[in-house]
């Protein structure tokens, strides 16, 4: 085999993802859209059948996701998806707006022309979905487009942060706080159709392209904050039609 064919054969076996790393990423979507519902036993056996994957890169997958603190385990109970918990919801929250804050003003203060264009590249695709959701029969894929796009938004609006320690809390942080929101905007709710973020996401533009970072940090916290009262708001909805 020639040097360039094992460099290609290398690059290849590099870019295709691990057995572990297919199962991290088909349970935590699961758990962030709902479908794997909060405290749901999450047993090897029931896994192996769901994903066709075998115990090893499945019990891999679980652990990376206790530690993420989307999964929980116990002796007794083992891997369980992790329970609702708004007080917990609020903790991720709170301890989301610390860390992004400080990120949010990095960021503005060393963006250049270029994360100005991500900024605002982001922002149109996040409105352009955003714009479809209010029309008749929604397709699921679009929905998860949607939420892809938002985590974008906010992904970009940090992306010029130095602090690789910084944005892999918040990406943590934007999990944890995401699988309490993301199945209301999935199962379509009336209460998720009427919410319109879309102001609040474009001053966030505003200040960040005008390198305002107070006003930024600002702005993003009332976001988090209206996320979480929205969050409670919808269970407390629910909690009250169950009854």
């Amino acid at each position: 085999m020639g040097e360039r064919t094992q460099v290609l054969h290398r690059d290849a076996k590099e870019q295709t993802p691990t057995l572990s790393r297919v199962a991290y990423d088909r349970i935590r979507h699961e758990i962030l859209a709902g479908t794997l519902a909060s405290d749901q036993p999450l047993r090897l056996e029931a896994l192996r059948d769901r994903y066709g994957l075998s115990f090893s890169p499945l019990r891999e997958a679980l652990n990376k996701l206790q530690a993420e603190r989307l999964v929980t385990l116990s002796s007794k109970r083992g891997f369980r998806v992790a329970p609702f918990s708004l007080v917990d919801m609020w903790d991720a929250l709170d301890t989301r707006m610390l860390i992004e804050s400080q990120a949010m003003r990095l960021s503005v203060a060393n963006g250049d022309d270029d994360w100005e264009g991500a900024v605002v590249s982001s922002f149109h695709a996040l409105e352009k979905s955003r714009q479809r959701l209010g029309m008749p029969d929604v397709h699921e894929a679009e929905l998860v487009n949607l939420e892809a796009r938002h985590q974008a938004f906010h992904t970009t609006l940090l992306a010029a942060c130095p602090s690789a320690l910084l944005l892999q809390l918040s990406a943590t942080l934007y999990a944890q706080t995401e699988r309490y929101r993301r199945p209301l905007l999935t199962m379509q709710t009336p209460e998720t159709v009427s919410a319109n973020p879309d102001d609040d996401h474009r001053a966030m533009l505003a200040a960040a392209l005008a390198r305002d970072a107070d006003r930024a940090v600002e702005l993003l916290c009332e976001h988090l904050r209206g996320t979480g009262r929205f969050i409670e708001a919808a269970h407390a909805r629910r909690e009250l039609a169950a009854a």
